[in-house]
């Protein structure tokens, strides 16, 4: 008989996993805080749009509160490297201890697998052309994709990544191959360089696994990420495919590092990591951006919190039903409100566009919030807040910033 674990504790045991069961620190938070949140989440998920701050920053934040941006930065540039990039979930900063379990994914985009179709097949296409950008890394890098003539600071080009210069599909082809690899960014732009030149030699000669290994470790980091998760939680945090993890499940339970459980509601099997911590209690306080590892699978979020998220970036201005960038807010062990926000750095403004409570939000939600963005408005060196009254939580916030 499988042990049966409320949706109240399956949501703190997830929350545990992430971070969030430990009090923020009370000192200015160093490399040591870095790697502790690191070695939870496995990883950072990198997007471009920085509304508030570009994503890659906010789990940091939504765990250690205040922290020094370089901090992040630092650890992804070629002197003492903690991070690389390479895509996981999505493209993210990873452990550098990691890189070889991403290599099977490296050698699969090679052989035109494991990256997009479109970008594979222009690869098997122009092969030729791909050898002479890969000869002008080895003679010129580090170098932007834009010295060439290809299109970088999160900018795609009209029409998606088709929109993309010839340059620009062939340095995204062979880091998909991991021929070459992010040395550092300039703002957004990565500049790229060959991998024996950017990462640890210590992490170049750590052996590489095979793809089964691989996958087997993958699903280990994923499960103590999550805390108790079912078998699509588990491959979605590093996008490994259904044949990918088939009879690795299984053996992750046979060996005990997965105990087979069932969560209250849920309709799937589920699995608890052997190392899962059972708080009594979730004393959080954190906006979280889209891309968190807590709500970056939103079916997953629905299950754990009832809370629906969808981002509506991309989504018509006169269509959007909460707004362009919203932020879930944390508190306690549930997601109690969202908030459409932005930093408006020339005018020093941390903009609030709209505020909505959830459904069961407790009296204090307003004022916690309120808290949490007075101190991510001195993080972000921003001058003051301005509230719109729009949303339930949008006038009472409001009423909170003139006070």
């Amino acid at each position: 008989m499988k042990e049966k674990i409320s949706l109240a504790m399956a949501r703190r045991i997830a929350l545990a996993a992430q971070g969030f069961a430990d009090p923020r620190p009370s000192i200015t938070p160093d490399r040591r805080h870095l790697a502790r949140v690191l070695a939870r989440t496995g990883l950072l998920q990198i997007d471009s749009v920085s509304a508030v701050v570009r994503a890659h920053y906010m789990p940091l934040y939504s765990r250690l509160g205040p922290y020094p941006l370089a901090l992040l930065d630092n650890a992804a540039v070629t002197r003492k490297r903690k991070v690389f990039e390479y895509w996981a979930h999505e493209a993210s900063f990873l452990p550098v201890e990691t890189y070889p379990l991403m290599r099977w994914r490296m050698e699969r985009a090679e052989r035109g697998e494991e990256m997009y179709n479109g970008l594979a097949r222009w690869g098997r296409e122009r092969a030729a052309y791909i050898e002479d950008i890969y000869r002008e890394v080895v003679q010129r890098g580090p170098i932007a994709a834009s010295a060439l003539g290809g299109q970088e600071g999160g900018q795609k080009g009209s029409g998606g990544w088709w929109g993309w210069s010839d340059a620009k599909h062939a340095f995204e082809w062979l880091f998909w191959a991991g021929r070459i690899t992010t040395a550092s960014r300039r703002g957004f732009e990565r500049l790229y360089d060959l991998p024996e030149r950017v990462l640890p030699p210590a992490v170049l000669a750590l052996p590489v696994p095979s793809p089964e290994d691989a996958h087997r470790e993958l699903l280990r980091i994923s499960a103590r990420a999550h805390g108790v998760a079912t078998a699509g939680d588990l491959r979605d945090y590093f996008r490994l495919s259904p044949a990918d993890i088939k009879g690795r499940i299984e053996e992750l339970v046979e060996a005990g590092d997965l105990l087979p459980v069932r969560v209250e509601g849920w309709d799937k099997p589920a699995y608890l990591h052997k190392d899962a911590r059972f708080p009594r209690k979730i004393e959080a306080r954190a906006l979280l951006a889209p891309f968190d590892p807590v709500v970056f699978e939103r079916a997953r979020t629905e299950r754990l919190f009832d809370f629906r998220y969808r981002i509506e970036i991309y989504t018509p201005a006169e269509k959007r039903q909460y707004g362009y960038y919203v932020l879930p807010f944390l508190l306690g062990d549930r997601i109690v409100a969202r908030i459409d926000l932005r930093a408006d750095r020339p005018a020093g403004v941390l903009r609030v566009h709209a505020a909505y409570a959830e459904p069961g939000a407790p009296p204090q939600t307003t004022a916690e919030l309120f808290e949490e963005l007075k101190l991510m408005q001195g993080w972000l060196g921003l001058e003051r807040i301005e509230v719109t009254p729009a949303g339930d939580l949008g006038q009472p916030l409001a009423d909170i910033a003139a006070s």
